[in-house]
Parts: C-alpha cells; sequence; structure tokens
C-alpha cells in the first residue's frame, strides 16, 4: 500500500513537470505567431510602421542628447552619532520625492527637478578592519552576513542629475548636507557621540605613551652590544629581547588605532559629513544607444497595433453599431 501511494506521488510529481512543459511550449508557440503576424502586418504596412519607428528613434535621439544625459552620482557619508534609523527617518522625504520645508535651500533644487531619484546602499566591510572596501549597489548584503559585514556608521548616497546641471553639483552637495545636519534628533546623537570620541582618542594617545614607555626603558637602560638584533616579519629590524618584542604588534595596533580615530575625530564637524565629493557614474542612465534600441521596438510594436486596427477597422466598427 505504502509503495502504490508512494508511485503515485511520483506520478503526480511526473505529471506536474509535463503540464508545467507543456504551458511553456504553448506559451513559445503563440509567442511564435504573434510574432510572425507582426511581421506580415509590418510588409503590408510598412510605409505606417516606417513612419512611426522614425519618429521613436528621432525622439529617442532628441531625448538622448548631451546637455539632457542623465547621470547617477554618489558619495559616501560618514555618521558621527547617528544610527541608520535616525538617518533613514530623516532621508525619507527626499527618497518619496517630496519636497522639503521652504527655508532649505535644497527645496528649490527638488521642486525644479535638478536632483531627483534619492536613495541609499549600504557599505560593506569585507576585511572587518573598520574601512569601507565596497558599496552594496545591488543590495545583496544581509545584515546577519558574517563576512560582508554592513557597516553602521557609513552610507552611499545616490541621486540623478542631468549633464546640464553639473556645476550646480556642489551647490546641491551643500544643500543636502545642510538638510540631514538639522535634523534635530541627529543633532541631539552628535552631540553625545562627540565627547566620547574626544575621550576615546585621548585614551588612546595615552595608551600610545605607555607602551612607547616600556620599550624606551629598555632601549635606553640596556647597553647597545646585549641588545640582540632580530627581524620583525614585516620588514622592520630592531634590537631587542624577547621581553621587548612582545610589545611590538600592540605598539602597531596601537598606532592603527590611533591613526583611525585621529581622522574621525577630524571629520567629525557634523552629525553627517561626507568622506568623498559626489562623483558621477561615467555610464549614463540614458545611454543613447540602449534608449535607441527601446523606442525602436516601441516604435515598431505601437505602429502594428495601429496597424492591426486598421486592418480589422470593419470589425470594429460592426461591433460598435451591434
Amino acid at each position: 500500500m505504502e509503495n502504490q501511494q508512494m508511485a503515485n506521488r511520483e506520478m503526480n510529481f511526473f505529471d506536474l513537470c509535463v503540464a508545467c512543459a507543456r504551458a511553456v511550449g504553448r506559451g513559445c508557440v503563440a509567442l511564435w505567431h504573434l510574432f510572425a503576424h507582426m511581421l506580415r502586418l509590418t510588409y503590408r504596412y510598412w510605409w505606417l510602421v516606417l513612419t512611426l519607428v522614425v519618429v521613436a528613434v528621432a525622439g529617442s535621439w532628441y531625448y538622448t542628447r548631451v546637455e539632457n544625459t542623465i547621470y547617477k552620482v554618489n558619495a559616501v557619508a560618514l555618521l558621527n552619532g547617528p544610527t541608520i534609523q535616525q538617518f533613514e527617518q530623516a532621508y525619507t522625504p527626499l527618497r518619496a520625492g517630496i519636497p522639503v520645508e521652504p527655508d532649505q535651500p535644497l527645496n528649490r533644487y527638488m521642486t525644479d527637478r535638478e536632483a531627483t531619484c534619492f536613495t541609499t546602499f549600504r557599505v560593506v566591510d569585507c576585511l572587518h578592519d573598520g574601512i569601507a572596501d565596497m558599496v552594496d549597489f545591488k543590495r545583496k548584503s544581509s545584515p546577519t552576513d558574517t563576512l560582508k559585514v554592513q557597516m553602521h556608521d557609513r552610507l552611499c548616497l545616490q541621486f540623478r542629475i542631468k549633464k546640464r546641471d553639473f556645476d550646480k553639483l556642489p551647490s546641491i552637495e551643500q544643500a543636502v548636507l545642510d538638510y540631514l545636519n538639522s535634523d534635530e534628533a541627529m543633532q541631539q546623537s552628535y552631540a553625545a557621540y562627540l565627547p566620547n570620541l574626544k575621550n576615546e582618542v585621548a585614551f588612546n594617545h595615552e595608551q600610545a605613551q605607555k607602551l612607547d614607555s616600556l620599550t624606551s626603558a629598555y632601549y635606553f637602560n640596556t647597553p647597545t652590544q646585549a641588545q640582540p638584533m632580530a627581524y620583525s616579519g614585516n620588514g622592520v629590524n630592531f634590537y631587542g629581547d624577547r621581553r621587548v618584542r612582545l610589545f611590538l604588534n600592540e605598539i602597531y595596533q596601537q598606532h592603527a588605532r590611533l591613526q583611525r580615530d585621529d581622522y574621525r575625530l577630524q571629520l567629525a564637524s557634523a552629525p553627517v559629513v561626507l568622506e568623498n565629493h559626489f562623483s558621477a557614474d561615467p555610464k549614463p542612465v540614458n545611454g543613447r544607444g540602449k534608449c535607441v534600441a527601446l523606442c525602436l521596438l516601441l516604435g515598431w510594436a505601437a505602429a502594428c497595433a495601429l496597424a492591426e486596427l486598421i486592418d480589422k477597422r470593419k470589425a470594429i466598427l460592426a461591433w460598435l453599431k451591434a
């Protein structure tokens, strides 16, 4: 009995595969018949199809002229205190295309459609060293991924701008920063973050001096001939015994941490700052080749639809009069 039920299940699954294959086959046949019918309409009403295709190509050529070309511009924003959630909440009006307060300089650029399609992307740290390695433009990273970790203090900002408005890009960049830094919640987070960052930098400087003093005391109080030379493994030859070499990695790590914190403190002039200015993607959104090909197909499809209406005009009129 169990073998018979298992056989029925296998047959049911096989029947399902056959039904899916037949459906795909019928769809391919239907598409082929539609394509053949469009070819016949193109042959019969070639003058109409040619006219609409030429108009569509001319329109796409005009739309993709140099001054009207649209580019994506990107920049990495550093969050000095605010969380990702606070930033996204302040960024929601820009993402939704809602004009901001009239007293904000950004309102004019959004109203005039000079800056459009605001969005954000997560920044990924692949080496786990606190340095941004890549931007997840395809949105494939996961918050639970332990290999490609999403950074909590950096975001990639992106919007679109036309070629003719490139000279306004610095003003738009400053307007975006002024709008984001005027958010009250992010200002409060920044006010709590800055003193902690200064204390951390001071603590790291103090620890670096202590490590230096531990090694300096041995170097200056021990004769040179009593200090065997050793190779550290990273290109540095130094004098010292095993007791001193134990501190070498800690010294390197401490100075790397100190350099990173000094960099953060130098950039911590506002709740949101840009690590780099907005730069345009070299590949335009409305590239001429892509737009011409798309408009060519759309013009041909529209011409075939119009030709079908002309071909069936008598039947349509009879149906309307019935």
